[in-house]
Parts: structure tokens; C-alpha cells; sequence
């Protein structure tokens, strides 16, 4: 019996496909009563402490209306399993849709529509934030902090990118000052976010948007959210489009800190790479170049 069909017997369910394999294994799963998704969790990416955490937020905010999967308890009542190997999985609502796209593809909708579209994910992030403010979190709640420290700080999240072994000696250099300048200029309103708002996790149906992937969420700026959205198309030419779309929808017009926000998480990918990918993979350099063409844009600026 693999993992996957452990998991499912928690659910009564049985596995019908592999989604996703990134950092969970994601697989659709049907139950009785429909279908939804399965989520084995990486072993020790996320405490089991966090990961109850995020369900219980998307559960809430699923309660209050918005377009996003809640959790689904076990057979046991649980919402989170542990299986023989140790690791943990979990069940969330199945949402209908297909993806706003995909990373370094363009887009397959006329850019009118995906304009529309970008607007109306910035109002949904604007939704989620302010619904998230109404919330009295539980006493034992956590989750990862993107905040200054985790961005940009001595040990970030997601490594200390400016190390990274493929980079060159002028990449490392610019890197450094980029995370130096973003010390310094990094501000705004903080509170849970979703923290990875890329193409992937972003549902169309028709003309409305829905989130999922909410494996890394945290406490972080709110404009972080409007910059992991715009991240996979920062050197595409309908980038400045997109974010005017993005920033009308969520309310907001600091243009300037959107941006600083795009190169944060450029940054940030970078140092992702360093212990998940293999030593030839061609993302190493691709993801260099983008914080490198972010971050001399954003220097030159200052």
C-alpha cells in the first residue's frame, strides 16, 4: 500500500491522480460524496502545529464566503493524519477550475481577459486580508513569519540566497545589495498572507478567481502578496498592465513597494533552489537572472 492509499482510507477515499509534486504530493481523491484533494505532506517542512494552523485559517475564512478550499475531517474527525511513515497528511475541498497559468508560459487568454482577471485576484486578496483581520486566532497558532527577518534578514525562510553556489561573483555582489537596500526600505501593514499567490495557485472560473496552496503561508507584509503575484511575469511586457490590474483590485497605489516586494521574492526563490533542485537544473540560472534584472532595476531607482 503506497502512502497515498493509506491516507485515503482515513477519508474512506480512494486516489484517482497525482496533482502536484512540489513540496506536498497533492492527489485528487474521491469520497462518497465527491471529489477533493489529498495532500501528503513534506516530512518536516511544515510543524504539525502549523499545518493545523493553516487549516483552521482556511477553514474560517472558507466559513466567511470566500472562494478558497476548506479543510475536511478524517473518518476520526481529525483534520490532520499521521501515517505509518511518519509523515502527515490532510483532505481539503475540491474547487473547480484551471489555473491562471503557468510559470515562464504565456498566458492562453487574450490580455484583456487576463487583466480582468488580475484585477479581480487583487480585490480577492483584499477580501482575504481584511476577512483575516475580523479573526480571533486560537491561542496556539503558528505560522512562518515573512517579515523583514524572513525575507531579506541574516537567516531568511528560504536560505541565504546571496550564497547560492551557481550564482557568479557580480550576481552575488548585486544580490547583497538588493537584500542590503530592501532592509532598509521594506514597510507596511503585516498580518497573514498567503505568501505564494503564483499562477499555479490561482483557480479561474470564468470571469472569478479562487486561491489554493496555502502551504506557505504566514505573518507578512500584505504587499507581499501583490508581489509573489507578479513575480512570474516581471519581465514579461504586459508586466506594468498587470499590476496596474493587481493594485486597482486590491486598493492600493504604492506602486514603488509592490515592486520592492517583486524583487523580495525573487530573492527569496533563489535561495528555494539551493537544497531542492539538482546542481545542472537550468532554474538555478533562470531564477538568478530574474533577481539579478529585478534588483538592478530596483537599485538603479534608488
Amino acid at each position: 500500500m503506497t502512502p497515498a492509499e493509506e491516507a485515503a482510507r482515513h477519508w474512506d477515499g480512494r486516489i484517482l491522480r497525482l496533482i502536484r509534486d512540489r513540496e506536498n504530493h497533492v492527489f485528487e481523491m474521491a469520497l462518497p460524496q465527491g471529489r477533493t484533494a489529498l495532500r501528503l505532506h513534506r516530512a518536516g517542512y511544515q510543524a504539525p502545529e502549523a499545518i493545523r494552523s493553516e487549516l483552521w485559517w482556511c477553514a474560517s475564512l472558507a466559513q466567511a464566503g470566500l472562494p478558497l478550499p476548506a479543510a475536511l475531517p478524517a473518518r476520526d474527525g481529525s483534520m490532520l493524519v499521521t501515517l505509518s511513515d511518519g509523515r502527515h497528511a490532510s483532505a481539503i475541498a475540491w474547487i473547480e477550475g484551471e489555473a491562471l497559468g503557468e510559470a515562464a508560459k504565456p498566458f492562453n487568454r487574450p490580455l484583456a481577459q487576463v487583466l480582468d482577471l488580475y484585477q479581480a485576484l487583487g480585490a480577492l486578496l483584499a477580501r482575504v486580508h481584511r476577512a483575516t483581520d475580523g479573526l480571533t486566532l486560537p491561542p496556539d497558532f503558528t505560522r512562518p513569519r515573512w517579515d523583514r527577518d524572513g525575507l531579506v534578514g541574516e537567516n531568511p525562510l528560504w536560505g541565504r540566497f546571496w550564497e547560492h553556489p551557481v550564482a557568479t561573483p557580480d550576481q552575488r555582489a548585486t544580490l547583497i545589495r538588493a537584500r542590503d537596500a530592501l532592509r532598509e526600505r521594506l514597510a507596511g501593514e503585516i498580518g497573514l498572507i498567503h505568501a505564494d499567490v503564483l499562477r499555479e495557485n490561482v483557480l479561474v472560473n470564468d470571469r472569478s478567481v479562487s486561491l489554493i496552496d496555502f502551504d506557505d503561508s504566514g505573518f507578512g507584509f500584505r504587499l507581499h502578496d501583490l508581489g509573489t503575484a507578479l513575480v512570474q511575469t516581471v519581465q514579461h511586457p504586459e508586466h506594468t498592465q498587470l499590476r496596474e490590474a493587481l493594485m486597482a483590485g486590491y486598493g492600493t497605489t504604492e506602486t514603488e513597494m509592490v515592486e520592492a516586494f517583486i524583487l523580495a521574492r525573487t530573492l527569496a526563490s533563489v535561495g528555494w533552489t539551493i537544497p531542492r533542485l539538482a546542481a545542472d537544473d537550468p532554474i538555478h540560472r533562470s531564477h538568478l537572472a530574474r533577481a539579478t534584472f529585478c534588483a538592478t532595476r530596483l537599485l538603479k531607482s534608488l
